[in-house]
């Protein structure tokens, strides 16, 4: 049987990187399945550059610019000239990874604190990654104060991780990772964020959703997060999906 088909937006997602597929059939499959916004998150200059540029030529489709961890060695003054593009809604994405530690992690520190200034500086939400540095991305966002408006994108903690980033204000966004059979600690932080702090991404290319997990992701996917965290909580589809359309919003004011 047809799902029904409801407005979503992805609060995060890289439509410069489909994987070899036309970007005008990725966004045509995105509309089709609802997705009435995407926001195209920069990672570096070049990515910022071409996220721009996708977001000025299609309507619905917004860019941030930012310095992802693994880049942070190319230095934050490489993005500044991209701020005051009017397509660019945030700053980010932002952070610590620990994990790959592709930057020097002092590197990484120096860059994603001067991201925060700079969301701080423009008024502008804050997009952040965070990969096996929790402590560490808390202690950086406690010295330099979180702002307004601050993403947690493609949320991978569990409850105690969430307690934390909402006690702070912060935005929870879930992605595909959630739909995973051994995400359970992630699924039981998905149950317990309060629907005006939820928000649900693709982080198209990368970890597409059950049923579709293993294939290249993208926007259209978005759907199967929410249903699957719309089913986690109890929830009817239509009602926690305005909610996640309305908290993205907020997350992000130039969406309207």
């Amino acid at each position: 049987m047809d799902q029904p088909v409801v407005e979503l937006v992805d609060s995060h997602c890289h439509l410069y990187d489909t994987r070899g597929a036309e970007l005008a059939d990725v966004l045509a499959s995105a509309r089709a399945a609802g997705i009435v916004q995407m926001v195209n998150v920069g990672c570096d200059a070049a990515t910022t550059r071409a996220a721009i540029e996708i977001a000025a030529a299609h309507d619905g489709i917004y860019a941030t610019a930012g310095l992802h961890p693994h880049e942070a060695v190319h230095g934050v003054e490489s993005i500044l000239p991209f701020l005051d593009d009017p397509n660019v809604i945030a700053v980010g994405e932002a952070g610590l990874d620990h994990y790959y530690d592709h930057s020097p992690r002092d590197v990484q520190r120096t860059a994603f604190a001067a991201q925060i200034q700079l969301a701080h500086e423009r008024g502008l939400p804050l997009v952040i990654h965070t990969r096996d540095a929790w402590a560490d991305t808390f202690d950086v966002l406690d010295a330099e104060g979180m702002p307004e408006r601050t993403i947690f994108h493609c949320f991978t903690g569990g409850p105690d991780e969430a307690r934390a980033c909402l006690d702070r204000g912060a935005f929870l966004s879930f992605s595909g990772i959630v739909t995973f059979k051994t995400a359970t600690d992630l699924q039981a932080a998905a149950r317990l964020c309060p629907a005006d702090r939820l928000l649900v991404e693709t982080d198209s290319p990368y970890l597409a959703p059950v049923p579709h997990r293993g294939r290249t992701n993208q926007p259209a996917f978005v759907g199967h997060v929410a249903r699957f965290v719309a089913d986690l909580r109890d929830e009817p589809l239509a009602a926690f999906a305005a909610a996640t359309v309305a908290a993205t919003r907020t997350a992000f004011p130039a969406l309207g």
